[in-house]
C-alpha cells in the first residue's frame, strides 16, 4: 500500500476513484491471499519442474533452503493440483535409467546434422504463468530450420498436451518414414499413446541420456527464447489469452519474421523456403 502514498494514502486513493474504503480492503482481503499463493506455486513450479524426480518432503526442503517456511501438507497439495509429482518407481521398470514403468529409446540424435527438413524433429514441455493458474505449452520442432511444427497448450502435463502437439505437426508436414523424434525421457513422450503414434509414423525414435540437457539443445534453446521474447514480456489474463497471444508469437513472430543467428539470420520459414529453392535448382541443373 506503500505506492499509494503519493495519492494521500487509501482514502485519497479511494476518493479519486469514487470508491469506499470499505469497498477497498474488501477488494484487497480478496486479492492479496490469491496473489500469495500463485508466489508460492511459481516456486514450486520452478522447483518440481528441475527435480522431477522429487517428491514434496524435498520440495519443501528445498523451499526452505530459499528461506520460503510452508507447511509439507500445504506444498503437497500444490504439486497435487498442478499434476507435479513424481512417479515411484516400480518393479517392472524396463530399464534402470527411467522413473515410469515405460521403454527408454537410446539417443539416435546426438551425432546427427540434418541437411533437409523432415530429417530431425525434436520436442519439449514448458510451463507457463498465468495471473492465478500455470498452463503448459508442448511444442515439436524441424530441428533443421528450427521451424515450430506443432505445439499445444493445456492445463495439465498429461500425455495428451504432447500427442496434439505431436499431431498437429503430422498434419502439417506428412513426414517421410525414417525420421529421427527426438525428446526427453519424460512420462509424456514414453508413454503408449505417444509411442504408439511415432511407431504409427515409421520415425526413429530418440530420447536424451539421463541428465544430460543438451542432448535436446534446439528445444531448450527455444524454449529460452520463446521466455525472454514473449512470455516473460506478458501479464497473460487467463487461458484463453495465453493460447492467442502465444500462437501469434509462434506463427507470426517466430517461424515467419525472427532472424536466427544459427540460420544465418533468416527466419525458420525464410530458411525453409531457401533450402528449398536450393535443392529445386539443384534438381533442375
Amino acid at each position: 500500500m506503500t505506492s499509494l502514498a503519493g495519492m494521500g494514502g487509501v482514502a485519497g486513493a479511494c476518493a479519486a476513484a469514487g470508491l469506499s474504503r470499505a469497498g477497498f480492503y474488501r477488494r484487497y482481503q480478496q486479492c492479496a491471499p490469491r496473489q500469495s499463493e500463485q508466489q508460492l506455486r511459481d516456486l514450486v513450479q520452478r522447483v518440481a519442474l528441475g527435480r522431477r524426480a522429487f517428491g514434496y518432503r524435498r520440495v519443501q526442503a528445498l523451499l526452505r533452503e530459499r528461506g520460503v517456511v510452508v507447511n509439507h501438507k500445504r506444498v503437497l497439495r500444490l504439486m497435487r493440483e498442478d499434476n507435479l509429482l513424481s512417479l515411484r518407481r516400480r518393479r517392472f521398470v524396463l530399464t534402470t535409467d527411467s522413473r515410469h514403468p515405460y521403454f527408454v529409446y537410446p539417443n539416435h540424435a546426438a551425432k546427427l546434422t540434418p541437411s533437409a527438413c523432415d530429417q530431425l524433429w525434436v520436442a519439449d514441455i514448458t510451463y507457463i504463468r498465468l495471473a492465478e493458474a500455470f498452463v503448459y505449452l508442448a511444442v515439436v520442432l524441424d530441428a533443421f530450420s528450427r521451424r515450430v511444427i506443432g505445439w499445444a497448450l493445456d492445463d495439465t502435463l498429461e500425455a495428451k498436451l504432447a500427442v496434439t502437439a505431436l499431431e498437429r505437426a503430422l498434419q502439417l508436414r506428412h513426414p517421410p518414414p525414417g525420421v529421427v523424434h527426438h525428446s526427453d525421457r519424460g512420462v509424456q513422450y514414453c508413454c503408449r499413446h505417444y509411442i504408439a503414434l511415432l511407431e504409427a509414423h515409421a520415425f526413429l525414435i530418440s530420447m536424451s541420456r539421463k541428465g544430460n540437457p543438451y542432448d535436446n539443445a534446439k528445444a531448450e534453446s527455444f524454449m529460452k527464447t520463446l521466455k525472454a521474447e514473449e512470455v516473460h514480456l506478458q501479464q497473460y489474463r487467463n487461458r484463453a489469452d495465453a493460447e492467442a497471444r502465444i500462437a501469434a508469437f509462434l506463427e507470426e513472430v517466430y517461424n515467419r519474421s525472427r532472424p536466427h543467428s544459427a540460420l544465418g539470420y533468416l527466419s525458420p520459414e525464410g530458411f525453409e523456403q531457401r533450402a528449398a529453392g536450393a535443392a529445386a535448382g539443384g534438381g533442375n541443373a
